[in-house]
């Protein structure tokens, strides 16, 4: 925060690159126009299978064991033998004490082991403690990290505090790719989402992801839209370019096309992989399918 005559932080003059005064109405308009025009033209096999391959498969449950989580990774495992015309799923996302467990277990081609780690879903701990629990993550087999970033320095605009947390957490990732959660709910505005996302990305973020899936609301297309908008304006003044997962409140075919229409209509096709777009969702998997075979599948 700026202070009396004090010179404004790299943080704040980042800022000062991009328009962060965004009408929420004005948002909410533009968002119902773009559904209303453009998601049905999305609605077809090729795309809800594409979609399928961009789902980071999650469990994030206090109910999780080294038993359920080995089961939920074997179901994986045999999806290609059951599934041999669809691409697998793009990751298995979940708790860090869990990471060698999918790590001894999963034998699926192209499939991340990606971890919530660094005080998930609060991110209310000590940053050593986040910074720790993280790299044991890595060391365990991790090739993703989901982390929430510290929405309560962010709201008192303790920028520093909360970017330099990010851009320790990025140091022990090394190569492999973060995905910062900026809990989209919490923020509120789209201005306020707007300030997150690009100071997540300054910070490191290979991804920014809307939610936990554990606050409400969770997910909304009004926040994707901005998320993209703003990865879309970093990356033509940069260069950088960084993916975006909505995740959290996904349950229905219709969501996912919403999205994935944000996807395809702001950032374009070269967005377009799962490289650069995932889903974070459990429901959704068996809902996709089954909208593919024609037929209900309870698969996962």
């Amino acid at each position: 925060m700026q202070q009396n005559n004090e010179s404004p932080s790299k943080y704040e003059q980042m800022l000062s690159k991009y328009n962060t005064e965004l009408n929420d109405t004005t948002i909410e308009v533009k968002v119902a126009e773009l559904i209303e025009k453009k998601v049905s033209e999305n609605n077809t096999p090729e795309v809800k299978k594409f979609l399928f391959s961009c789902i980071d498969l999650t469990t994030l449950n206090n109910t999780d064991s080294d038993e359920s989580v080995m089961k939920f990774t074997e179901r994986v495992n045999e999806f290609e033998n059951e599934f041999p015309d669809l691409e697998n799923v793009a990751a298995i996302c979940v708790y860090p004490n869990f990471t060698p467990i999918v790590r001894d277990t999963l034998v699926a081609d192209n499939v991340k082991i990606a971890s919530v780690s660094a005080g998930f879903p609060s991110a209310q701990t000590f940053v050593e403690v986040k910074i720790a629990e993280t790299a044991m993550a890595v060391m365990e087999g991790a090739d993703e990290i989901d982390i929430v970033l510290s929405i309560g320095k962010f709201l008192s605009e303790d920028y520093e505090g909360m970017c330099e947390e990010i851009q320790e957490i990025k140091d022990v990732c090394k190569d492999n790719h973060l995905k910062v959660i900026l809990e989209t709910g919490a923020l509120k505005t789209s201005s306020s989402i707007k300030k997150a996302s690009l100071l997540s990305i300054y910070s490191g973020a290979d991804f920014i992801k809307t939610s936990t899936g554990k606050q409400q609301p969770a997910a909304t297309p009004e926040a994707a839209y901005v998320m993209c908008e703003t990865i879309k304006e970093y990356y033509q003044l940069t260069g950088n370019k960084i993916g975006f997962k909505p995740a959290g409140g996904i349950n229905t075919v219709n969501d996912a096309l919403i999205y994935y229409t944000i996807v395809k209509e702001i950032l374009g096709k070269e967005w377009l992989t799962n490289k650069l777009f995932r889903i974070g969702t459990s429901r959704l998997a068996n809902v996709l399918l089954s909208d593919i075979r024609g037929e209900e599948i309870k698969f996962f």
